[in-house]
């Protein structure tokens, strides 16, 4: 948007010069400083905003947004200021995939990517932030009347601008049809934050810039990590081993982890023969557990955890609770590590566990006992370890990092979410307790890296 020069009033000259150096209560002054996953936010820093002189103009632009008061303008700013900038777009992908539309074959890796792009971006945006230190409009016209909380840190560039720009970038990589639409939704998160005037028109066009760069860094790099392989293999057979066609996520075994040295790093140890006192114990309970209407309990937890909340989303729906409750909104990025902490560990997990799965090729219970009828159809690869034991695990202990208020009762939803396998008679309790320790074992390599990530 471009903006008139005028010459500066004294008045606002003088409160732009004694405007507070942001003393109190800085919103995450450091985080420019954070480790990142691809970028070095130094290389990005964008140059120096507009000079004084262009001050007058930007304020007259701002004033302006801020009167218009028009229905889609108010709906824009209501939108986008309901949460820090990253949740509208985690929100976006969450309801696409509840609504059934396309959201690829694995929608962890596009949460994964997202979320990796827009903590780069927020971090970047915030060694720019504090490098130059400037005002948001309000400082230099107080009749400014924000409709958001005005943030305790430097305007430019513009958070939610930064955010859009990286997260519609990650977006229409994967879904390039959509593209022109994503880059408009972007548009409109930026200026909804130039109506709720909180930020110069160029805030919003330097903070585009900005995350559309480091959303096209961070598609390089999921163009590089190997998901496009095609699996050429043989399904082995013999004793015990898994049988059908087709394995789905085979291939993701060979996939590049995010922290993980490699996709067998810390694989699960051998199962033991399916003929053996052990297995045959197990494989009794698995037959033995009720699974009729009156069993409604557990057979409604077992739906729930196969449902896409329950396979997907259930980290988010908690985390955003918890964040709202805690007041996370004002900190940028401090939500945009959270979400990035939640989906690449996922990534990780779920190459680790699909690495053990195909490593063993492990025979499912029904399989074993075709007497053993499933609540729902059984996932189409081998039982050993339990997917969504390993997935849960990670993530609850994520979360229970993330939030250590509610450790316990995120770690009795994996605990709950692994057992429902059982209860659909789809995994043996080995699998649920391999998953488990598998999880755990991906979720402290990522808790590692953020109690090192300059953070605390």
């Amino acid at each position: 948007m471009n903006c008139r020069t005028l010459a500066l009033p004294i008045t606002a000259l003088v409160a732009f010069i004694a405007a507070p150096a942001f003393a109190e209560a800085q919103v995450e002054p450091n985080a420019g400083s954070w480790n990142t996953w691809v970028i070095s936010p130094a290389d990005y820093r964008l140059p120096p905003p507009p000079q004084q002189d262009a001050l007058e103009g930007e304020l007259a632009t701002v004033r302006f947004a801020i009167g218009m008061n028009q229905p889609m303008e108010d709906r824009q700013v209501k939108f986008w200021g309901a949460g820090a900038p990253a949740y509208r777009w985690i929100d976006l992908i969450a309801t696409r995939y509840l609504q059934g539309q396309p959201v690829t074959p694995y929608p962890h890796r596009v949460f994964a990517y997202v979320a990796m792009a827009m903590h780069d971006a927020t971090v970047a945006a915030w060694d720019s932030k504090y490098t130059y230190n400037r005002p948001r409009p309000t400082v230099p016209d107080p009749q400014i009347k924000a409709a958001w909380a005005v943030p305790n840190s430097p305007s430019y560039p513009s958070e939610h601008a930064v955010t859009a720009g990286a997260a519609a970038t990650v977006l229409a990589y994967f879904f390039p049809g959509e593209a022109g639409s994503l880059q408009a939704l972007a548009e409109e998160a930026g200026r909804a934050a130039l109506y709720a005037g909180i930020a110069y028109p160029s805030d919003v066009d330097a903070g585009l810039v900005l995350g559309r760069k480091i959303g096209a860094a961070v598609v390089a790099r999921a163009q590089a990590d190997g998901s496009d392989a095609i699996w050429s293999g043989t399904v082995p057979q013999g004793p015990c081993m898994w049988v059908g066609k087709n394995p789905g996520n085979v291939a993701a075994a060979q996939w590049t982890p995010i922290l993980l040295k490699s996709p067998d790093e810390f694989r699960v140890p051998p199962p033991p023969a399916c003929d053996s006192p052990e297995v045959q114990a197990q494989l009794d309970a698995v037959r033995n557990f009720p699974r009729s209407i009156t069993a409604f309990t557990t057979n409604e937890r077992a739906f729930y955890w196969q449902s896409a909340e329950g396979l997907q989303l259930w980290p988010y729906r908690y985390a955003n609770q918890w964040m709202a409750e805690d007041n996370w909104s004002a900190d940028a990025p401090r939500v945009a590590r959270a979400y990035a902490l939640i989906a690449l560990s996922m990534y990780d997990a779920f190459i680790a566990s699909q690495d053990s799965k195909f490593a063993y090729w492990y025979i499912r219970p029904s399989q074993l006992d075709t007497s053993i009828t499933p609540l729902f159809p059984v996932p189409n690869f081998p039982s050993y370890p339990s997917n969504h034991a390993v997935f849960s695990a990670t993530r609850s202990e994520i979360l229970a990092y993330l939030f250590p208020d509610h450790a316990d009762f995120a770690r009795s939803l994996a605990d709950q979410a692994a057992d429902s396998r059982i209860w659909a008679g789809i995994h043996f309790q080995m699998d649920k307790e391999a998953g488990m320790t598998l999880g755990k074992q991906v979720a402290q390599r990522f808790i590692d890296w953020g109690n090192g990530d300059g953070s605390k």
